[in-house]
This record gives C-alpha cells, structure tokens and sequence, in this order.
C-alpha cells in the first residue's frame, strides 16, 4: 500500500511473489485506489507543508490513518473477492510529512538526517489480522544513506535488460528516474528525483478552481492556456535542477511555501491561472529532461523510458517529454503488466516481502547508503501465525498451496 507526496489517497497492489533475487517472480493482479477525505488530506498537507501542528495532531494523526490504511486494505480484498485469509503479508509505505534526507544542523552544531511516515501499522496488523511490513526509510538513512528513493531496487529486479538501456520515471508528487544501463549489475544503477512532479501543478490548479478540483484531468486546463515564458525560465534556473544526484527532494522543496510564492508572482503580474498551470506541467516536463541531458545521456546510453505515476496519465507532459528526448522510446509501464497508478504500491509489496525474509532490499547506488540493509519493521498481527509467509523461500514458490 502506498500514499505518496500528492497525497491524493492510498494505492493498493495486489502481488504474488515466489523465489528470491536475482530470480524473484513478482506478478501484478489487482489495484485499488481509495481516495482520502478531504478533511484527512487537508490535516496530511498541512503538517506536510510545514504548517503550525503540536505532537497531539501527529499521533493523533498517525493512528487515523492506520485505520484509513486498514480499510483500504480489507476494502480492496472485497472488492477483488480475496478472503483477507488468502493473503500473507501487508507491505505500507504510509504517508511521508517529513523527509529531509541529508544531514543539517539541529540543536546547535548537530547534525541530523531524519524522515517520517505515518500510518500506524499496529492498527493496521491488528484490524486485518495480518503481519505488517512498514516504516521502510530509516533504516537506509542508519545506514548512511538519504533513504530515498527506494523504489529502483525493484525497477532494476522487473527492468533490467541485457542489451537495452533503461530509465524508469515516476512522476507522483515528486518525479523520480532509476537508470538501469544495458546488462547493469545491481551496482551499475544509478536513481535520484529529478524535481517536482505533479505537486506544484495539483497545488495551482487547486487554487485555480478554488478548490473544485486536485489535478488537471487530461491537462485540459493547461492545453486551454498558453506558457509564460518569463516565469518558466524563471523556474528553469531552480538550485535543486543543477545539483548532482544522489539528490532526493519533497514538500520540503517543493511544496505549499512553494507553491504560495508562485501565486503570489501570478497574482503581482495578473497572469492568468490556467496560464501557471499550464507553465509549471511544462516545468515538470522540462525539469525532467534537464536531468537527462544533465546527469545521465553523458553516462548511459538509454533506448527505453518506462514512465508511471499520475503525471503518465497528463498528456501535456508526455508530449513534453516525447519532443525533448527524441532518441528515447517512451513506453508506459503497463506495458510490463502494471498500471503506472500501481507501480510503487506494487513496489512496497516486493520490499516487504524481501524485509520479511530478511534480505538486504536497498540499492547503495541509489541511497548513497555505506551497506546493504533490511528496510522494513515488522507487526504482527493476531492471525500472524496462521497466514504469515513461510521463512523458506522455497516455500513461497507456491507449489500446490498458492497465497497472495
């Protein structure tokens, strides 16, 4: 299960799993996304941009998301007919409201690296009845790393290809790449987040609409508007583009105070509001090409860019992307079996199930981390025993007793 950075709702995958690396078998079968309500998404945005909170509202929080989590959970085997008996394991990424993943000072001349997802597990173990794997990032971040992004250790397990080079993009709140060179080994690949994804386009067209809507359906705001091309260059010249991966960025960079100051220029110049989102999807779009021809055509030669998330869905941006990469081949990642809206939710449910037979599931090229860890803490819940995954991965190859 997955919530990311737009923070739009809770994505659930569907995953049978058997074996192990390098000859794991993961197959997709089913998503289900369930849409937060709006006082919940309005209370995770809030505490996510920054805004004036207390400890109270973030356990308080925490736990009430646990259930959201939970019902998307028992919600989502409903409606596929899954009795929650059939399945063995839960795998949550929660939702992130803080992440800051490189050391700063705190509390005078220490220095600090954290990160915060919530979504309590407990609640969710003990309302499915089922071992959950949550809380993914801190470990990698103990270890050194900026615990993100965490999804290329599985890109590089479903992508990797003897004579293609590959890049997968996600484009979610923020967007992220993971390239994976032809015939790559694990330590060939490299990943980063290239900069905002959709999120400073949704926060626009929210204040655009006054409200009425959370994201440009089918870019038919921004088709209907013309590009300013004083702000996008404006935009273009952002710090965060030109500095060098390993880079990981959020709400932190890119969020409400982001967002605000950009309605604020819109306003000083009585620009037009379709006219900034339709500048900041260009933005997005242009962002993540600058990082190709920025960090990675100079290393890799790449044939394939296997694009999910929401921002797959906006028109607009792949036309974008298609025209300033003209030597790459833009390919959806449902053409490899998962819809882009169920990528990471897919992912998490690998991660997890490595966690729970204590395999290392970080890539060092992507995390910057010292050494390989088992990301990942594990509750179990009261029907933990009876349906938990057997610790023999031959068992899990499912031979006449098949589980989710």
């Amino acid at each position: 299960m997955m919530s990311g950075t737009s923070a739009d709702g809770i994505d659930v995958a569907l995953v049978r799993i058997s074996g192990a690396p390098p000859n794991i078998s993961a197959k997709f079968e089913a998503h289900h996304h369930v849409a937060f309500p709006s006082r919940v998404r309005a209370a995770i945005l809030q505490i996510a941009n920054g805004g004036p909170t207390t400890a109270a509202e973030i356990s308080q929080l925490n736990f009430l998301l646990g259930e959201e989590f939970a019902r998307a959970a028992m919600g989502a085997c409903k409606r596929w007919r899954v009795p929650l008996s059939k399945i063995d394991l839960i795998g949550s990424h929660g939702q992130t409201i803080y992440h800051q993943g490189t050391a700063s000072k705190f509390l005078g001349d220490q220095k600090v690296a954290s990160t915060l997802q919530i979504g309590e597990p407990s609640v969710i173990a003990e309302r499915t009845g089922l071992p959950t794997i949550a809380d993914f990032r801190p470990m990698d971040m103990a270890a050194g790393g900026q615990g993100a992004p965490l999804v290329p250790f599985v890109d590089y397990l479903l992508y990797r290809d003897a004579k293609l080079g590959r890049v997968a993009l996600n484009i979610g709140g923020i967007a992220n790449v993971t390239v994976i060179p032809a015939g790559a080994r694990a330590e060939d690949v490299f990943a980063f987040d290239t900069g905002p994804g959709n999120m400073i386009v949704d926060a626009l067209v929210e204040a655009a609409t006054h409200g009425r809507a959370r994201f440009d359906r089918d870019a038919r705001i921004a088709f209907g508007s013309h590009t300013i091309p004083r702000l996008l260059e404006r935009l273009m010249r952002e710090p965060y583009l030109q500095k060098r991966p390993p880079k990981t960025a959020g709400r932190e960079q890119f969020g409400g105070d982001y967002a605000d100051a950009l309605i604020a220029w819109g306003r000083k110049r009585r620009a037009k509001p379709a006219d900034m989102v339709r500048t900041a999807t260009v933005f997005t779009s242009l962002s993540i090409a600058d990082a190709f021809h920025r960090f990675i055509f100079p290393r890799v030669r790449i044939d394939e860019l296997i694009v999910a998330g929401g921002g797959a869905k906006n028109p607009l941006m792949m036309a974008q992307l298609a025209a300033t990469l003209p030597r790459v081949e833009l390919v959806p990642a449902s053409a490899f079996g998962i819809p882009p809206e169920a990528k990471e939710a897919f992912a998490f449910a690998v991660l997890a199930y490595e966690a729970y037979h204590g395999r290392p599931n970080n890539l060092l090229s992507a995390t910057g981390a010292r050494h390989a860890a088992v990301m990942g803490k594990l509750v179990r819940g009261a029907r933990a025993t009876a349906t938990a995954p057997a610790s023999n991965p031959a068992r899990a190859g499912g031979s006449g007793h098949e589980r989710w």
